[in-house]
């Protein structure tokens, strides 16, 4: 698939107006090609002081996998229920449902110069913080490089050395906590630098924004 071309900007023409949606960045490729899929839009808009996320999904099939093309300077307050929306749609939709289909964040590679993907299918967003034990709490706040392991801060870019110097006796259950004021492009970089990570311990994610 030949994404160079709509490296950063994503270009819809509808009734002859042009929106464009500026996507995240970041200098690792999680998924580099997703056949079968169908484009969801979620434009960032401004109304007086308001600003207000957009969306067109009017492409869309159940059936495929979606790749969200969502504009990174919109808040996490305003994206996440969008997504919760077409996430619950997707999995309710038993006539048309397709087992494999996934769902996935779009963002641009800068160093491969390329369109990623970033896979979400099995994240179940709560707008309200966790009340329960036996978990691994990750705090990510906004415009901050420490990151809140159990209370413990550490650099983002510690992580991976963090979790692994942990003594387990089995595999953690691990929740994410996301500041709903921070911007969804930092919001996905965060998610790339822990990818590795959630995968390793966890099928399906909580992931908690407030």
């Amino acid at each position: 698939m030949k994404y160079f071309i709509i490296l950063f900007v994503f270009v819809l023409f509808s009734c002859e107006e042009k929106k464009d949606v500026l996507l995240p960045k970041s200098n690792i490729s999680i998924v580099t090609d997703v056949q079968d899929h169908s484009p969801i839009y979620i434009f960032f808009k401004t109304e007086g002081k308001d600003t207000i996320a957009e969306v067109n999904r009017k492409n869309s099939i159940i059936s495929t996998n979606w790749i969200f093309n969502i504009d990174k300077r919109l808040p996490l307050k305003l994206v996440i229920p969008q997504v919760i929306k077409l996430q619950e749609k997707k999995r309710a939709d038993s006539a048309h449902k397709n087992e494999k289909a996934q769902n996935y964040y779009s963002y641009a590679d800068s160093v491969g110069k390329n369109l990623a993907f970033l896979p979400f299918t099995k994240v179940y967003y709560k707008t309200k913080k966790s009340t329960e034990n036996d978990k691994v709490i990750f705090r990510f706040r906004k415009m901050n490089n420490m990151v809140s392991i159990d209370n413990t801060a550490i650099p983002k870019s510690e992580i991976l050395n963090f979790i692994n110097r942990m003594d387990y006796s089995v595999n953690p259950k691990i929740v994410l906590l996301f500041d709903k004021n921070m911007s969804y492009e930092e919001y996905i970089q965060n998610k790339i630098l822990i990818q590795k990570l959630i995968y390793d311990f966890n099928n399906d994610q909580e992931e908690f924004i407030f």
